[in-house]
């Protein structure tokens, strides 16, 4: 453990290895946070961003390895967190699982790992991180999804999940106040999924989209900085960073 506090603020992000998670943790170390990137599998891609970041800026990135499924390693990644760096003044409940399931073939595991990922593990995350986020006045970001409050097909589960982050953010923002803030993001098209579903037509989606076209991971995370670092009276909120298309959908 250090034997003193660092200067720079720390972020945990989960699942910051890849992706959105990985522009995040980019614009997060480049506005001067030091960060805490957890990973599920993508260990390699973790150690690699981190040793990049680190490049730039001596041990400022600590990559975590944990299944959020599993309820003793959320603690866990807290204190070796708050162990490492001393403090922690941010977490970006970011890690996601995805995947269809349609009403007849839906499972209990898949109920499982849908809301393990997307509802479970930022809640307990959050009540583990507690103490050390009231002692910096820190802040807490999920990104969740406009699907929370809108239906897509064949994704009852994950839909359920996203909606109960998004109650989460709301309640969490009127129980930790006015020590600690609680927002989410919801994200348009700025990533598509690898395997380019669940949208057959892409263009005819951005063709409903005010702004008609897709956005960038770029503009998921400068959001994220600019609730924990620029929006001090902003709390309980859903910022959606889709180009309108909440408003077209």
């Amino acid at each position: 453990m250090q034997s003193s506090h660092p200067p720079h603020p720390v972020a945990l992000i989960t699942g910051g290895a890849k992706r959105v998670g990985a522009v995040i943790a980019h614009t997060l170390h480049d506005a001067g946070y030091d960060l805490v990137l957890h990973c599920r599998h993508s260990v390699a891609e973790a150690d690699s961003l981190a040793s990049e970041l680190s490049a730039k800026r001596a041990n400022s990135a600590l990559v975590l390895q944990a299944d959020l499924a599993d309820m003793q390693a959320l603690p866990a990644l807290i204190d070796t967190a708050v162990s490492h760096y001393g403090r922690l003044d941010a977490l970006i409940n970011n890690a996601s699982a995805f995947y269809p399931t349609p009403l007849g073939t839906a499972t209990t595991a898949q109920w499982n790992e849908l809301f393990a990922s997307n509802a479970q593990a930022p809640f307990f995350l959050a009540q583990a991180a507690l103490p050390v986020l009231r002692a910096s006045r820190g802040a807490i970001v999920n990104l969740v999804d406009i699907y929370a409050e809108r239906a897509l097909a064949q994704h009852p589960i994950y839909v359920m999940a996203k909606a109960a982050l998004t109650a989460m953010t709301r309640t969490l923002a009127l129980d930790l106040g006015p020590d600690v803030r609680v927002n989410g993001v919801a994200p348009g098209a700025v990533m598509w999924p690898s395997d380019g579903k669940p949208y057959a037509d892409q263009e005819a989606m951005l063709s409903r989209t005010p702004l008609k076209r897709a956005g960038a991971p770029e503009d998921v995370a400068s959001t994220v900085l600019w609730l924990l670092r620029d929006a001090p009276f902003v709390t309980g909120q859903i910022i959606r960073v889709d180009g309108g298309r909440s408003v077209s959908i």
